[in-house]
């Protein structure tokens, strides 16, 4: 059974249930109605009874039976009336015809409540007893004219229940087919959806609903769909043709000293030229790996708490040992009066890897050979602030920072192949953080690494 289907017969089903419920309250409080209101009716017609057989009717000068069905107005269908004495034995009723027998327990019981309302088959009775006169008084008759009304209000009731019904699926299940509309066409372009046609877009409905927010949030993952795989294209690209270079290369420097007699120092040099070919293919490798690592390393839910200060330290440390040259510098923006306020969230190795990235970059691209470091303890965030004296980068190169094997304007003759903030970018990404870049001045670069402490 299709979803529509289900929600209009679910709907159609309560509906149902409301009107059967409604039809019955309304059917059985018109019952109940039409059953007092007759016995009020047939408890009036018992009393004129009795007021003719008290009150005009003597015991020297009683009106003939006749005389008094004709002076009594009949209202009732199938009216019958008993006058009975003390002793139970009838004094006069109407018609002549009618026979009842009333037992002596009933009689009783009828002295006992004073007034006693009962039904059998249709006819409805009112039994009472007159103190005064010590005379009891038994009407009935049948509510004819109710049974007739209550049998057409069931008749009506039944018809507006059949064609409510019929009316609320049919509108139920147009209501569905359109409220569901926009679910089929994102089954459509989800069935139909490769690689090739990630540009297609679902139309948003105007109302900002449910179904609108699925819309659109379907059509943001469709966005960022997209642009992994325009990234993914992009990088196996540039992967594949950083990698082509150095193996050329290679391969043009073997064929060429198998082409010729070299001495032992030229067949040196083309070895010391394979062997930097081979590290830069290793170096590159390493990076690709690394990339790949993070984009498919789980976040874990709870990093363990290290101290930011400790973290550079060790970074610079490792970065003097491969750059001697280079001038490292670090300071606090301000003292901070407790260790916790220093103190981060995060995994160690990969913040190193992080930071050495970034005071290398600082290092490579600086016209000194100089880099400032600056930890900015904040309430909520933990900054690190990476400084040197460069050429700027420009607001298009600055949004491509972390594209993989971008390189900027700025690279001159340093060698590398882009992959560095991309890896700090990913490692960044799993502590939730951000990577940023102001150019301060003509000539001052600064990077920012912005870590929430919790």
């Amino acid at each position: 059974m299709s979803l529509r289907l289900r929600f209009a017969l679910l709907f159609t089903i309560f509906v149902a249930i409301v009107l059967l419920i409604s039809s019955l309250t309304i059917y059985f409080l018109y019952y109940s109605y039409r059953q007092a209101d007759f016995y009020d009716l047939v408890k009036s017609e018992g009393l004129e009874f009795y007021d003719y057989e008290t009150q005009i009717s003597t015991v020297k000068n009683r009106i003939p039976t006749q005389k008094l069905q004709m002076l009594h107005e009949t209202i009732l269908w199938d009216e019958a009336l008993f006058l009975l004495d003390s002793s139970g034995k009838i004094i006069d009723k109407i018609p002549d015809t009618v026979n009842y027998h009333f037992t002596t327990s009933f009689l009783a019981h009828i002295k006992k409540v004073g007034e006693h309302h009962y039904q059998e088959n249709q006819r409805q009775f009112v039994a009472m007893y007159m103190p005064q006169t010590k005379h009891y008084i038994i009407a009935s008759g049948v509510d004819l004219v109710g049974m007739n009304k209550l049998t057409d209000l069931r008749i009506i009731l039944t018809i507006v229940f059949l064609g409510g019904l019929l009316l609320t699926a049919f509108f139920s299940f147009l209501f569905v087919n359109g409220a569901l509309k926009p679910l089929r066409l994102l089954s459509v372009q989800m069935k139909y959806t490769t690689e090739q046609n990630l540009n297609k877009r679902l139309p948003e409905r105007k109302t900002h609903d449910e179904l609108w927010q699925i819309s659109q949030n379907f059509n943001e993952m469709l966005s960022r769909l997209n642009t992994a795989f325009e990234n993914q294209k992009s990088f196996v690209h540039h992967a594949s043709h950083e990698l082509r270079t150095p193996l050329a290369s290679m391969l043009s420097q073997t064929e060429s000293a198998l082409n010729k007699k070299l001495t032992e120092q030229e067949y040196k040099q083309v070895l010391q030229s394979l062997k930097e070919d081979e590290l830069n293919i290793i170096e590159l490798t390493n990076s690709l790996l690394l990339l790949a690592q993070y984009e498919k390393m789980a976040e874990q839910k709870e990093w363990p708490a290290i101290r930011a200060d400790e973290v550079i330290y060790e970074s610079m440390a490792t970065v003097q040992k491969m750059i001697p040259e280079a001038s490292i510098m670090f300071q606090f923006s301000s003292l901070p009066d407790d260790e916790k306020e220093i103190l981060i969230k995060g995994n160690e190795g990969l913040l190193k890897v992080a930071i050495i990235n970034l005071i290398k970059n600082a290092i490579n691209y600086s016209t000194d050979k100089k880099v400032q470091i600056t930890l900015v303890p904040e309430k909520q965030n933990m900054k690190i602030k990476f400084e040197n004296t460069g050429t700027v980068l420009s607001s298009e190169e600055a949004n491509k920072l972390i594209v993989p094997f971008f390189r900027g304007a700025n690279v001159q003759k340093v060698k590398g192949y882009g992959l560095g903030l991309s890896i700090v970018h990913r490692i960044l990404q799993l502590h939730k953080g951000q990577l940023t870049y102001e150019a301060i001045n003509n000539n001052l670069n600064c990077f920012t690494i912005v870590l929430p402490k919790n």
